[in-house]
């Protein structure tokens, strides 16, 4: 049995797979010893399949897609002799291949073991549910559909980490298993360095700040994310984000966002969780005039800024890493892209005209 998992083994952890499914598949099986001595599960699966990081594994187990006798179960388990265990996902085995299409990407760096992409804003990351191709993946299918030790649809390969459809922005993907091992752990060790810059509404007061706050799903809508207070949410996960106030525009401001976590919105809910919601960001309410007068100029004004950056105004600038291979230290930095610099410009033009 293939001992590799997809990357969203939580079932619902990318934006495109965030719809409720009822109905779930077994990916993987396995059967205890008889001879096994009391384990719990979540170091029971790493030592059976090695590729798969023990967060990740915890992470399935609190979505509940890890089954023990057709019982879900935490990560805390303790396996027992003849125990069956079950690892089951929201779509069937090998419904999203991912196949290469000649889809223009923006390669910014590139070697043996890497590949690091300024993606540009609409494109999906990865095949998932609504999005079955014209992904980011299926451009580095067709980018390296020459090279002999690269396949697609090997969870060992691919994608470190995500950024939403609409962020633009730094993303870097792994040509070997050994680099996709070594950089996840980095990001699971928080000892990569990610600056994001946003345009949200509102005059942050101060020059810079963390914000702190566990994130889950909100169950008021499923397609959202919300902060919950401590203890409030048992499977909301610790999330903290640094802000530095870059420029006040009058009703905006742009600011720099560095993550210590990577959580799915993290920026965007931690933004609005302070009452700065990301401009233009229609998940969130970004899409509405929340800040400014209520005169038809001022209206006209912002839905004229809505149709240069018809997206939420977020941007993965600069990432720093570690090479798997050689251990040196790399940093990339990325130009804003052309609809949020004009955005910006609109901002600083009209903040001058008061």
């Amino acid at each position: 049995m293939n001992d590799t998992l997809p990357d969203n083994i939580t079932g619902l952890e990318d934006e495109e797979l965030l719809q409720e499914q009822d109905e779930r598949f077994e990916h993987y099986r396995f059967e205890v010893d008889k001879g096994q001595s009391l384990l719990r599960i979540d170091k029971y699966l790493v030592n059976i399949m090695p590729s798969i990081s023990r967060n990740r594994i915890q992470d399935a187990a609190e979505s509940g897609n890890i089954l023990v006798n057709g019982n879900a179960v935490k990560s805390n388990y303790k396996v027992k002799p003849l125990d069956v265990i079950s690892i089951m996902l929201g779509y069937p085995p090998n419904q999203y291949e991912i196949v290469p299409q000649n889809i223009p990407i923006n390669i910014v760096y590139e070697d043996d073991d890497i590949i690091l992409v300024n993606k540009q804003p609409g494109l999906v990351v990865h095949p998932g549910f609504g999005n079955f191709d014209g992904t980011l993946l299926n451009a580095v299918a067709y980018h390296l559909k020459d090279n002999p030790g690269f396949d697609a649809n090997d969870s060992r390969l691919g994608l470190v980490h995500r950024i939403d459809k609409d962020t633009s922005g730094l993303l870097l993907v792994a040509k070997t298993a050994d680099a996709k091992s070594n950089l996840g752990k980095q990001f699971f060790d928080k000892t990569t360095h990610r600056r994001y810059q946003a345009l949200v509404w509102g005059t942050v007061k101060e020059d810079e700040g963390t914000i702190v706050g566990a994130m889950a799903r909100d169950p008021r809508d499923r397609m959202l994310f919300t902060v919950f207070e401590e203890g409030e949410n048992p499977v909301a996960k610790h999330a903290v984000t640094h802000y530095k106030v870059l420029e006040r525009l009058s009703y905006v401001t742009l600011v720099e966002c560095r993550l210590e976590t990577g959580r799915t919105h993290q920026i965007r809910v931690h933004m609005k969780h302070i009452g700065h919601t990301l401009f233009n960001d229609d998940r969130y309410g970004g899409n509405e005039v929340l800040k400014g007068t209520t005169s038809a100029k001022y209206k006209q004004f912002v839905k004229n800024s809505f149709e240069i950056c018809p997206r939420q105004a977020l941007h993965a600038k600069t990432l720093g890493f570690n090479h798997p291979r050689t251990g040196e230290y790399m940093h990339f930095d990325s130009e804003l892209p052309e609809d949020m610099q004009m955005l910006i410009e609109k901002w600083r033009n009209y903040s001058k005209s008061l």
